[in-house]
């Protein structure tokens, strides 16, 4: 059904009028107007969403690229990923054991673990995400947060009994990925206060805990060595105390 069919008709079932809508959402009476005729061209999604939400009508956006090509597309992606991080441990990191794509299912919460490292001398267990691109930050933290949460339990069907519990955002490197992670720094240095820098050096002797994100290629395209860009959060002088994200080579 059109998007504008849709939100007249769940709106009238609820006797609703377009303003009585309008005042619900926060937006006007002629946003709502516009909407309902189709014309959504120059508003943004947010408001659109506002206007939807408050008539309890669901919108999914569903990109498609070349058919059914785009699942393929983005598969690819994350297993070169994938792929890149598996290599990279070996090279530099032979004392971690990696488990990828680790699936679980614990009292109803169910999910996957792209990367579990564990370091049998230190015992601690580490949660890699993956990420070929950063869509939705408060997403992102919350799913990592319960993939930590949940590591340990999982970790032990292997034998592998943690005394810490790390977790580590590896992000493909690009400048839309920078710009997310600088627009969203604040945030990200509460839930990862650690950096690229200080997470590998912890990689190499792993006491206590760590939690970090980082923009990494791995080194994809050199001759071994990494060229992955380091995140660090930092205070600038116009706005004390307010974090932001710079990065460094």
């Amino acid at each position: 059904m059109r998007l504008g069919a849709a939100v007249r008709a769940a709106r009238l079932r609820r006797r609703l009028r377009q303003r009585d809508l309008a005042a619900l959402a926060g937006v006007s009476q002629s946003t709502v107007s516009r909407i309902e005729r189709g014309h959504i061209g120059s508003l943004s999604m947010d408001t659109v969403a506002a206007v939807c939400e408050a008539i309890s009508v669901r919108v999914d956006l569903v990109p498609r690229w070349r058919g059914g090509d785009l699942d393929r597309l983005l598969n690819a992606r994350h297993a070169a990923l994938h792929d890149s991080a598996a290599r990279w441990f070996a090279r530099r990191h032979r004392a971690w054991v990696l488990a990828p794509e680790v699936s679980f299912s614990i009292y109803g919460e169910r999910g996957v673990i792209d990367v579990l490292g564990w370091h049998p001398i230190r015992r601690a267990l580490l949660v890699i995400e993956l990420k070929t691109e950063i869509v939705d930050v408060n997403e992102l933290i919350g799913t990592l947060d319960r993939k930590r949460r949940l590591a340990p339990v999982v970790a032990r069907d292997r034998g592998w009994d943690a005394a810490t519990v790390s977790a580590w955002v590896v992000v493909a490197r690009s400048r839309t990925n920078r710009r997310r992670i600088d627009g969203h720094a604040a945030l990200l240095r509460n839930a990862f206060p650690s950096d690229a820098r200080e997470m590998r050096g912890w990689l190499r002797d792993p006491v206590g805990s760590c939690a970090a994100v980082s923009l990494e290629s791995f080194g994809a395209g050199s001759r071994g060595a990494t060229s992955a860009k380091r995140v660090r959060f930092a205070v600038t002088p116009d706005q004390p105390g307010t974090p932001t994200a710079t990065h460094a080579a």
